[in-house]
């Protein structure tokens, strides 16, 4: 895997991986930014989002469930000090589906959260709490 990043203007940049596909960073307006787009820890949270996402779809999906809607909201504490990691993240996952229980998401979020999500891993690796809540509206 390898990805290229380069300075459009001010602080923001842009990533580019090896099929073009591009990611645009940059930071808010008092540390120089534009608020152009989002920053590095805001990506990495949604990246975890998207990962966790991933993996909560497709075990759904295997398992013949229908899906209407399915939304991850995601907050994040971060260190006091510098380096400032995320210390807390808490996941709230909404699923909205006519033949899905709860116990099918919550079998998927811990699949995802315990065994397929590389980027929860990374987050957890370094010491980062890890929660969530599921919600699920049958209709």
């Amino acid at each position: 895997m390898k990805v290229e990043l380069k300075l459009d203007k001010n602080m923001r940049i842009i990533g580019t991986n090896s099929l073009g596909k591009t990611t645009f960073f940059d930071t808010h307006t008092d540390s120089g930014g534009e608020d152009s787009a989002p920053t590095p820890m805001e990506i990495m949270l949604e990246a975890m989002g998207g990962c966790t996402f991933m993996d909560v779809l497709a075990i759904l999906r295997k398992k013949r469930k229908i899906i209407n809607e399915l939304k991850i909201s995601i907050n994040g504490e971060r260190a006091e000090s510098h380096p400032k990691v995320f210390t807390k993240v808490h996941l709230t996952f909404e699923l909205t589906s006519p033949d899905a229980e709860e116990k099918d998401l919550a079998r998927a979020v811990e699949l995802s959260q315990t065994t397929y999500c590389s980027a929860a891993a990374m987050f957890k690796r370094s010491g980062c709490e890890i929660s969530y809540d599921l919600i699920l509206h049958q209709n």
